[in-house]
């Protein structure tokens, strides 16, 4: 198991579509997030200065070739679509990223 700890920026101005959208994801987007070996999934908001934090577990061995499998489900993609231009993007995240991966510095269990 791997934890995975992403962010990215929310839009003001969609603050509480955003989380009306996400108290109420669709069941398909659960079921590709399942799929995709994603367990605990959870995310966080920071206001005022809508900093969203998304934690997970990764429960696979192959996280690039589940992650590429999750992107081609067509719920999955449109529920992307709705959402990504609600979210500002770190001009600092690493190539290929949307939300900014985070390196783990401590942990306890």
């Amino acid at each position: 198991m791997e934890r995975m700890g992403l962010c990215i920026q929310l839009k003001p101005d969609v603050v509480e579509e955003y989380k009306r959208l996400h108290a109420a994801a669709w069941p398909e987007v659960l079921d590709a997030i399942r799929s995709a070996n994603i367990a605990n999934y959870s995310i966080f908001l920071k206001e005022p200065e809508n900093l969203l934090f998304a934690y997970w577990e990764y429960m696979g061995s192959d996280f690039a070739a589940d992650s590429a499998r999750m992107a081609e489900h067509e719920h999955m993609q449109a529920w992307w679509r709705i959402c990504e231009p609600m979210q500002h993007p770190f001009a600092t995240r690493r190539p290929g990223e949307w939300w900014a991966r985070m390196d783990e510095v401590f942990h306890t269990g």
